[in-house]
């Protein structure tokens, strides 16, 4: 069974405040990496960094994608193996402000991941995390995100999928929650 939580409308407008956020806290970007997480962090990055440059004119807000596939705690136990994506990670973060960006946060374990590939690229001054959806039941590890745009509670059975726009022409941006038949 499938329960839009997010429309299209509501996810530009979350979109939108999200980067009215960033601005607020990182001003001019100049000490500031944004960092995608592969592999659906990085459109989220794209979209953010996007609507960045249009609200600030700053075509200079430093970006990158970040793979965490070999610091993943779960590799190698998977019944099929996890594929490594293409690195856009050409920078250094060190001294500088990471934010972290991905789509859904769950258990807090590729966020953890993500904190120590990052770490392979420099000693960063801090690092905050943004997500669309917030999934705060059931996190494994002490994780919290700094930039959310929405909450969801659901209960483990359930999964949070978003649908970009620009992957599938055919479909719109937008949330669902897919809940189990059982």
């Amino acid at each position: 069974m499938e329960k839009q939580i997010v429309s299209s409308n509501q996810f530009e407008i979350m979109i939108e405040r999200l980067a009215h956020q960033l601005i607020e806290n990182h001003s001019d970007f100049s000490e500031t990496i944004l960092v995608g997480l592969q592999p659906r962090g990085v459109e989220f990055n794209s979209r953010i960094l996007e609507r960045l440059i249009e609200i600030t004119k700053n075509k200079n807000i430093v970006s990158g994608s970040l793979d965490i596939t070999f610091f993943r705690d779960d590799f190698g136990r998977r019944d099929t193996p996890i594929e490594a994506q293409e690195l856009d990670m050409n920078v250094s973060v060190e001294g500088k402000k990471v934010v972290l960006i991905d789509d859904v946060l769950f258990t807090g374990r590729s966020i953890r991941a993500a904190m120590d590939a990052l770490m392979s690229f420099g000693r960063p001054k801090q690092v905050e995390l943004m997500v669309l959806i917030d999934r705060r039941l059931k996190r494994h590890l002490p994780i919290q995100p700094n930039y959310v745009g929405k909450t969801v509670d659901s209960i483990f059975s359930e999964r949070v999928v978003v649908k970009w726009k620009s992957e599938n022409e055919e479909v719109k941006d937008e949330i669902i929650l897919l809940k189990s038949e059982e």
